[in-house]
């Protein structure tokens, strides 16, 4: 059983310069929540990991397709299944919706704060 004072933590796949990745910092940070931040320029996000956020959100929801890597790869007019989409985005990750955030078994895509709202104010999150 693990302890209530070790709280909620979230772990979030981003670029310190992104701004949606610093609101998300901030968000949780606020929120005394405890936050494992993961680099993507660094450290390029897992196969594994990758693909549950894939499982739970499905591919698109995870490209960036008003971003400038997609037009610039002219993505736009490929039709692709998610399998396609998702070995692009692995091979290049300047093509996925930052940040990628992760709360236990719950993802999202993007800055959305009302998802995140969601998570934190659960009794549960709180260790209560």
């Amino acid at each position: 059983m693990p302890a209530a004072s070790s709280g909620p933590s979230v772990q979030i796949f981003g670029l310190e310069d992104s701004q949606p990745t610093r609101a998300a910092l901030r968000f949780f940070k606020e929120r005394r929540v405890a936050i494992h931040f993961v680099d993507l320029r660094r450290r390029p996000i897992a196969p594994g990991e990758l693909r549950r956020f894939v499982e739970r959100l499905g591919a698109r929801a995870l490209a960036d397709t008003e971003g400038r890597a997609w037009r610039d790869a002219g993505l736009g007019y490929l039709r692709m299944d998610d399998d396609e989409l998702t070995d692009r985005l692995l091979a290049d990750g300047r093509l996925l919706k930052l940040p990628l955030v992760r709360f236990g078994n719950e993802v999202a895509a993007g800055r959305d704060e009302a998802i995140w709202k969601r998570w934190t104010s659960r009794p549960s999150a709180i260790g209560g």
